[in-house]
């Protein structure tokens, strides 16, 4: 199972559903997992009975809420605790050092760090890895209505000192040009549809899913998210 972390305190757990679809697409078993403090996923994931801790399906997407590492999964799922878990791609969203260490983030397959420029989004999403004593290897995806260099030097100011190896890449949503007002509405009817996002927020959705699979799935991804684009 390949182990994916989007670590930060922006909200991003609709980002990861989006990506989620987009993987499921291509015969990809997916486990979402919500292990931030206000678990977003409880309100936004429609759900038949809620309990503290539950695994549900959502558009073929399997979402994890209350959960503080992959034995409570298992336990839950009623599996014993030294099997595999039955998925291809786990995508996590933290937001607490406590979830980084019991999700073991180390050795995840991609670690992305989520960001905002406002200044409690920075340091606060900072604040989460820095109780990190090994180099972590973190790929920035910024939300930001206009990306400018002086922001990303920023990030890097205030990143100095800590255990991060920033990659080469940097990977910017567009922020108010509409993405959110369709986000809201696709919650609303309880869908994750691809339609009437922006172009750019569609092409960094790509960007993402193709760093998390395999290079020879890239075409296939491709041709799939023609299909989700139309609502096929």
């Amino acid at each position: 199972m390949r182990k994916i972390s989007f670590i930060g305190s922006y909200d991003k757990i609709d980002l990861i559903l989006y990506i989620a679809k987009i993987l499921v697409a291509t015969d990809k078993k997916v486990l979402v997992i919500d292990s931030t403090i206000n678990q977003k996923a409880k309100y936004i994931v429609p759900v038949i009975k809620p309990t503290k801790a539950y695994v549900t399906d959502f558009e073929d997407i399997d979402v994890a809420v209350g959960f503080s590492n992959f034995n409570e999964i298992k336990e839950y799922l009623g599996m014993p605790i030294h099997a595999e878990l039955p998925y291809d791609i786990a995508l996590i969203d933290i937001d607490s050092y406590e979830s980084i260490i019991n999700f073991g983030i180390d050795n995840s397959d991609k670690n992305y760090f989520v960001t905002g420029f406002d200044l409690y989004t920075l340091k606060r999403g900072l604040e989460i890895l820095s109780g990190i004593t090994e180099i972590l290897n973190l790929t920035k995806v910024c939300f930001s209505k206009t990306a400018t260099k002086e922001d990303d030097d920023y990030l890097n100011y205030l990143a100095l000192g800590y255990k991060i190896q920033w990659s080469d890449e940097i990977i910017y949503f567009p922020f108010e040009v509409g993405d959110q007002s369709v986000i809201a509405e696709n919650q609303r009817v309880a869908k994750i549809k691809f339609k009437k996002l922006s172009a750019q927020y569609k092409e960094a959705l790509i960007f993402i899913v193709e760093q998390i699979l395999d290079q020879d799935e890239y075409a296939k991804m491709k041709r799939i998210f023609k299909q989700l684009e139309k609502g096929v």
